[in-house]
């Protein structure tokens, strides 16, 4: 299976380097007057940087992961990222090698030429080996080993995306499956005639890991009959999509979730962008709008500018976040039997341009200042006070999870449009579940993505006026 992986990448990145090739070819040769060229010294040197920028990314971003079974959409998404490097890297390169003199159209056509190319070439492999497994080639037979639920949701998955490119020939079970409608091939014990008689390329094996023995003897079974032997953990309803699988000395070690800001390298990546990025807002933008919207909060309403509140941070450290005032001083957080009074719509306790403020985000700006003491983040999920935390932590399920990261300013709860007052539950649920998705999901893209989505409701708000 190795092997065969490895086959896959060195043909999938051949095609690709031609992709390139010809994307970098015609660039150049539209710019020319007289085409049909030969390239110089240098623009081979440039084109071969630019593949070297090529296999970098595409094992950043895993272009190349399980062909199978990704969707085409999921795909031309991952093939995009991989061309929104490929033009930065140029841009780097052409910086550093002043020899090669190419304008600036260049990179404007390198780009549509590869999302041309790759996106083609994407299409016709996946058309062609649809037409082809539509006529039962190219499908890999497999034999799946336990008919519980995991053998039967795994059935189904194969069921539901026939692009995967897999087959199911049956099912083994020491228990009867009547219900398998004629895909019930016999007990375990008869695997070995199984194996003789019916074309099997893969064996699932999803039995209890209770069932060591029979586990055991499925995989010997099977490599005497040199079929390749494949195991469905039954930790699956502990473990979430993005699992990981790792070796401590000789001992695999499966993480329940896998989170890439735990890797140090991601880590000092968001952090250094959240550092210059609050930089720049404290600089260019808080430092003439903040007296701004201190006037206007003093001739409101007496009290102070600015609010302070205990929050909960990474690790549920605790930190002091930073609001403008959008409510009156006498107002409390907790009610009369303990408590916590979140804000609501006709909240009485709101002054009049607090209610602007909250209605714009921009209550929210002095938090860049808790981001650029390391405190917070640009985006991440929205931090809540310790009183709603202590509330939550034993109702809402994986509620404490959100504390793996920094709490951001904005995050993907928010602009999907879970913030603000959360009166039920169900509400609370599905803020925590778009949380736990962009922990589980981040990329430095999806933070781009937040940002860009939190700056256009604000622009929205301002221009309908609501």
């Amino acid at each position: 299976m190795h092997f065969q992986r490895q086959t896959l990448y060195f043909l999938r990145f051949t095609v690709d380097a031609a992709c390139l090739f010809l994307a970098f070819f015609f660039s150049i040769q539209f710019l020319e007057e007289s085409p049909s060229r030969e390239l110089s010294m240098g623009e081979a040197l440039f084109f071969m940087l630019l593949v070297f920028v090529w296999i970098i990314s595409v094992r950043v971003t895993g272009l190349y992961n399980e062909f199978r079974s990704r969707n085409f959409s999921y795909e031309l998404i991952s093939i995009f990222k991989n061309i929104s490097i490929q033009i930065i890297g140029a841009v780097f390169i052409l910086f550093v090698l002043r020899d090669i003199a190419l304008p600036r159209k260049f990179i404007l056509l390198y780009a549509l030429y590869l999302l041309a190319f790759l996106s083609v070439e994407r299409f016709v492999i996946r058309r062609a080996l649809n037409i082809i497994r539509s006529r039962g080639r190219n499908l890999r037979n497999l034999l799946i080993i336990g008919a519980g639920e995991v053998g039967r949701n795994f059935h189904q998955t194969i069921l539901e995306n026939p692009h995967f490119g897999y087959r199911v020939v049956g099912f083994l079970d020491d228990q009867p499956q009547s219900a398998l409608n004629g895909q019930f091939l016999g007990s375990i014990e008869d695997l070995q005639n199984v194996l003789e008689k019916t074309p099997v390329d893969d064996v699932i094996v999803a039995l209890p890991t209770y069932a060591t023995e029979r586990i055991d003897d499925v995989i010997k079974i099977c490599e005497n009959h040199t079929r390749r032997v494949r195991i469905i953990p039954d930790y699956f309803r502990f473990v979430s999509d993005k699992f990981e699988i790792t070796m401590f000395g000789r001992f695999p070690l499966i993480s329940v979730r896998r989170i890439k800001l735990d890797e140090l390298h991601w880590y000092i990546t968001k952090r250094i962008f959240d550092f210059f990025f609050s930089l720049f807002v404290l600089v260019f933008v808080l430092s003439w709008l903040v007296p701004i919207i201190a006037i206007a909060i003093k001739l409101s309403s007496k009290g102070n500018v600015f609010f302070r509140q205990e929050r909960w941070g990474r690790s549920n450290k605790k930190i002091p976040c930073l609001k403008f005032r959008s409510m009156i001083t006498e107002s409390a957080d907790l009610d009369e039997t303990g408590r916590y009074q979140q804000a609501t719509k006709d909240d009485p306790r709101i002054t009049k341009i607090g209610r602007f403020l909250r209605k714009t985000n921009l209550d929210e700006i002095p938090q860049f200042w808790n981001v650029f003491l390391g405190q917070m983040s640009i985006v991440g999920p929205r931090p809540h006070p310790t009183p709603l935390n202590l509330e939550s932590k034993d109702v809402i399920e994986n509620y404490m999870l959100r504390h793996l990261v920094k709490p951001g300013i904005s995050g993907w709860a928010q602009v999907n449009g879970y913030r603000g007052e959360t009166k039920e539950s169900a509400l609370m649920q599905k803020r925590i579940d778009h949380d736990i998705w962009y922990i589980e999901n981040w990329s430095f893209w999806l933070d781009l993505q937040i940002i860009f989505l939190t700056v256009w409701q604000m622009i929205k708000y301002d221009t309908k006026g609501s």
